[in-house]
């Protein structure tokens, strides 16, 4: 393992209270300490992560452990959870951190057996571990006891063995046979009145290929279970398959591809500069964050659009105005790109390039869309949010409550507009965030149209931040704008180190876990994506609503398929 990061006494370092006061004493000693006397006889070991303390539980006592990191310790956000084979046993490793400070993290590593590879679910603990949990089972065979739900979520249930387990049979043929659709509650009182309807998975009103199972009692909605895994691309294992240096990058654009990528380029970046110890020089940090936002609002923009159309169908205003703005912004990613969609602009150590030339033209066209930009935002809440059908189709609709978002491990604007005040560029910061003037928006209600207005106000915020970097670059000297630090073509992290990283994305929390052998290439690679716990909350907005109500929550949602199925 590599060597255990230096000792950091700080308040921020410890398990605290939910109240905010520190559980234990703040002394000089490693963290890892702290945790294992929380923790007491459930810790077997300890691991090296370099973002994080990291400790060894038992499988059998994983929900012990985790009530005491999430009650006692006040770590209330399980942010990712990884699954991976090592040479002698299985590992599920349960990235955990703070609401209030994600800088505050634990990771807990659960080792089981390749002959028995079984552990205790983290599901009752942590809700938003349900999907986690299915994926790792799915892909790699471990059990988890006491899951509400064990069956595959990526791959059909008739598929015959485990893809990422190192006996899988690649040779092995795959029938996949055709199954008749039950009602989950035949048998009860219900299941005389209730049937079933499947939306998608080829529908628009799904956002994407995605079949929601949905069980219906007239037209009010009973239960629905998201049926996820129809674009499955194996992303992480194509990225275990690439260098560090020259090859991963162009991949993360087409995970969140509606205009991210720049955002999710980021994430890799992020991740991997910290593995290896990569500095980014700060001309460069001012290019990253305003790309970073122009995507951030062109994929707001593209939410908005498709959102109108799908709860009152304009298709000939609030739409098409949304496709005509994300195309502007588009028009400038693509001078300052290359590309309009697949940037594959940032590189390790800064970005590929400088402003284009002529560079004045550039600023001139970025300052005059965002000068635009306040009129328009005014035009599209006299159509929308003042429109009376629209607040009669999202208003009081699709409730997530905020205890229930954290539950399921929500990010980005779907907890905001909840009142969870979350935001890794303010909490965890990276990149030129922390010297801009800017504010985190909120809504308190947490319906449908709350989300709405937290990407509405997201995108006047991210207008400030554009405009704050615009400043800076226009007056940037000539002789002084290095746009990459030094980085060694061939790139090999230190063998055995492991980190979780994440930015804030257009739709929240973007993370990755990387666990380096010392070669060219991880040898694993894990996403975070920030639409799959998203999406895994989406029983609790619709039952008890109408079907129409169910498209407008899921629009509400803005999940990209491509992020949740990797």
């Amino acid at each position: 393992m590599s060597e255990p990061p230096a000792p950091d006494s700080s308040s921020d370092r410890l398990p605290t209270r939910t109240d905010g006061g520190s559980l234990l004493t703040e002394t000089d000693t490693d963290p890892t300490d702290e945790w294992e006397a929380l923790l007491g006889e459930y810790v077997l070991d300890r691991d090296d992560h370099l973002n994080a303390p990291a400790v060894v539980a038992r499988p059998d006592e994983v929900r012990a452990v985790l009530e005491r990191c999430k009650t006692d310790a006040g770590l209330d956000h399980c942010a990712c959870v990884t699954a991976q084979a090592a040479d002698d046993r299985y590992e599920t490793i349960y990235h955990l951190r703070s609401y209030a400070d994600p800088t505050r993290e634990l990771s807990v590593v659960v080792p089981v057996p390749v002959c028995d590879p079984r552990s205790q679910s983290a599901a009752p603990v942590y809700p938003t571990a349900n999907w986690h949990e299915r994926e790792a089972y799915d892909l790699l065979g471990i059990e988890y006891e006491g899951h509400p739900d064990l069956r595959r979520i990526l791959l059909p249930e008739t598929w015959q063995g485990h893809p990422l387990a190192p006996d899988y049979d690649r040779d092995q043929p795959q029938i996949v046979r055709f199954a008749e659709h039950e009602n989950p509650f035949a048998g009860d009182e219900r299941g005389q009145r209730t049937m079933v309807l499947n939306v998608g998975p080829h529908h628009p009103s799904t956002h994407g290929v995605l079949h929601v199972r949905t069980v219906l009692d007239g037209e009010t909605v009973v239960d629905v279970d998201p049926d996820i895994g129809y674009i499955h691309r194996c992303e992480e294992q194509l990225c275990q398959s690439c260098t560090y240096r020259h090859q991963i990058m162009p991949y993360p654009d087409r995970w969140d591809w509606v205009s991210s990528g720049l955002l999710n380029e980021w994430a890799y970046a992020r991740t991997t500069e910290d593995l290896a110890d990569i500095e980014v020089p700060e001309y460069a940090r001012v290019i990253r964050t305003m790309g970073a936002e122009l995507s951030r609002m062109a994929s707001h923009f593209i939410a908005l659009g498709t959102y109108a159309l799908d709860v009152v169908g304009e298709f000939t205003a609030a739409f098409q105005y949304a496709m005509r703005d994300r195309e502007l912004i588009l028009d400038l990613l693509e001078r300052l790109t290359g590309q309009r969609v697949m940037f594959n602009y940032l590189r390790l150590g800064g970005v590929a390039w400088d402003l284009p030339e002529p560079r004045d033209e550039f600023v001139e066209a970025a300052r005059t869309l965002l000068d635009e930009l306040p009129e328009k935002l005014d035009e599209y809440h006299e159509l929308l949010t003042s429109n009376e059908i629209f607040q009669l189709r999202t208003v009081g609709r699709g409730v997530l409550d905020a205890q229930t978002a954290r539950e399921y491990g929500c990010t980005g604007p779907v907890a905001r507009a909840s009142g969870v005040d979350y935001d890794l560029r303010r909490d965890d910061p990276y990149g030129l965030y922390p010297d801009l003037e800017w504010d985190v928006v909120t809504e308190s209600d947490g319906d449908n149209y709350s989300r709405l207005l937290v990407r509405m106000s997201e995108v006047e915020q991210s207008a400030r931040i554009v405009r704050q970097c615009l400043d800076r670059l226009e007056d940037w000297p000539a002789d002084d704008r290095e746009v990459q630090s030094a980085v060694p073509r061939t790139l090999k992290p230190p063998a055995d180190a492991e980190l979780y990283r994440a930015v804030e994305a257009a739709k929240g929390e973007l993370g990755i876990y990387i666990r380096s052998d010392g070669s060219q290439k991880p040898a694993r690679f894990k996403i975070r994506g920030p639409s799959f716990s998203n999406l895994s909350a989406l029983p609790e907005l619709v039952r008890g609503e109408y079907v129409a109500d169910l498209i407008a929550a899921i629009g509400s949602l803005d999940c990209i398929m491509g992020e949740v199925d990797r």
